[in-house]
């Protein structure tokens, strides 16, 4: 079978496919290595020729009816549904995830965006402000030219997050996806086309970091949106905040998964595997800190190693497939120190390890402790500290005893201690008998180092709109002079 991807051009600028200038960019297969696309980055004129055209194309499609912006994006997410299959297979490709993965989570989460903000779109009204006689309006009006900035991950989930709400609002989008997987986002913009979108609202510049930094510098461009690492999104913030840009920065994590003796172990040994091997453990919210309580850890770690003993780890375009490559040999190698230095430190083996080739197992480290590198960075692949404790103020303090607030998780059949823990803990989303579930009606973002703003619901209209105040005089100016 061919894996042939290779898009029409590199580039998506001002409605059409152009092909980029700069540096050449191959695509790699992540099973295979194979080069199925070979693209180009784009140059520095190309990026301002991005972001000319959409200042030129922003302000006639924020002044369209906001059902006939809603009406486009929703025909996008039918013209999504209605591909399924092609797409979720281009994004295995790109991203070697397990099509039985994409099938579900990928494309499938942007259209339900595209459908949310576009119903969302004819909802935003300002409010009218009596005062006696003079009254005060609000406008909700969009930014201009939004940057989008995407992580490999899932990349064209991540187009979709940050097209829908920002073109349901009026705005123009220059998006730049990660150089590791750059066709999910080329795909988007050929299919808002389709659906209606006019020239220029929704453009695709590739490239590294330094075609990044030329998009956030540009003068033209009102708001960043990236998703990717602390580090990046530390360097991107400093480049925002010199043009006094907005931002969201939707970044990594290290979130505490709590297990108390009284959950469900099968539900929280479940949660527990989702929440660290799921795309082969490459998600920012995981909850890779699994603090389970003392009396019930011997056994919560055998049912762990139980469970990870079957899954099937293969061909990622094999139905079968539950586990696939990881998206580079250098992420690859990045795990497998992490995994190295695990040992080194004294934490326990239970299961998996280095693996080979472009896989790295369900790897499962006991008798970790706090301190532990481990424990304390980010590796972004499935590796999973397991952590004792004895009581609830110990581990919520344990818990937030971390720079980052992504995400969490608390496993307990106590209703009132599942609600006070999840208010205790310092993170954007914490989930109770559930992990990872990111619906696009949730807000979802983080907190300290783990980023600003919000993305999804009605909360991610306030990112990508400004209030305008009118105030209007019903009499006469009362001067004092």
């Amino acid at each position: 079978m061919s894996h042939d991807a290779q898009p029409q051009a590199s580039l998506y600028i001002d409605g059409g496919f152009v092909e980029g200038e700069g540096a050449a960019l191959p695509v790699h297969y992540p099973y295979t290595g194979e080069v199925i696309a070979l693209l180009r980055e784009a140059n520095r004129d190309q990026v301002a020729r991005a972001t000319a055209a959409a200042a030129a194309a922003q302000p006639a499609w924020a002044a369209a009816r906001p059902v006939e912006r809603g009406r486009v994006l929703i025909r996008a997410a039918q013209i999504i549904r209605e591909r399924a299959e092609e797409l979720a297979r281009l994004e295995t490709l790109d991203t070697g995830k397990p099509i039985q993965e994409t099938r579900v989570a990928d494309w499938p989460s942007g259209a339900d965006a595209l459908e949310y903000f576009g119903g969302l779109a004819p909802t935003v009204t300002g409010h009218m402000i009596p005062l006696g006689g003079d009254f005060v309006y609000t406008i909700r009006e969009a930014l201009g030219v939004c940057v989008g900035i995407g992580a490999w991950n899932y990349p064209s989930q991540i187009a979709c997050w940050k097209a829908a709400p920002a073109l349901a609002m009026g705005n123009a989008m220059v998006f730049k996806p990660s150089e590791e997987t750059p066709l999910g986002a080329l795909k988007l913009a050929e299919i808002l086309a389709e659906a209606g979108l006019p020239p220029g609202i929704f453009n695709v510049v590739q490239g590294r970091g330094e075609i990044g930094a030329a998009l956030v510098t540009d003068p033209r461009v009102a708001k960043v949106s990236l998703t990717g690492s602390v580090a990046t999104g530390q360097r991107v913030y400093a480049s925002a905040a010199e043009g006094m840009r907005h931002v969201t920065m939707e970044l990594g994590g290290k979130s505490p998964l709590i297990v108390f003796d009284d959950a469900s172990l099968d539900d929280a040994v479940g949660a527990a595997v989702l929440a660290n091997f799921y795309s082969s453990g490459q998600i920012c919210s995981n909850g890779t800190r699994v603090f389970v309580q003392n009396g019930i850890l011997p056994e919560f770690l055998d049912r762990l190693a139980e469970r990870v003993a079957g899954v099937r780890i293969g061909d990622p375009l094999d139905e079968e497939t539950q586990h696939g490559p990881i998206v580079s040999p250098g992420q690859a190698a990045k795990i497998r120190a992490a995994i190295a230095r695990g040992r080194d430190e004294g934490a326990r083996l239970v299961c998996g390890g280095p693996g080979e080739g472009p896989f790295v197992p369900p790897t499962v480290f006991a008798d970790a402790s706090d301190d532990m590198w481990i424990v304390r960075e980010e590796i972004f692949g499935p590796v999973m500290s397991v952590l004792g404790f004895s009581s609830e103020d110990e581990v919520v303090g344990r818990a937030n005893a971390s720079p980052y607030g992504l995400a969490a998780g608390v496993f307990t059949r106590d209703l009132a201690r599942g609600h006070r823990v999840a208010a205790a803990l310092q993170a954007g989303t914490t989930w109770i008998n559930a992990y990872n579930l990111t619906p696009v009606e949730a807000p979802f973002g983080g907190v300290k180092l783990s980023g600003i703003g919000r993305e999804n619901s009605a909360a991610a209209i306030e990112h990508y709109s400004q209030l305008k105040t009118v105030y209007v005089g019903m009499g006469g100016v009362d001067a004092p002079y």
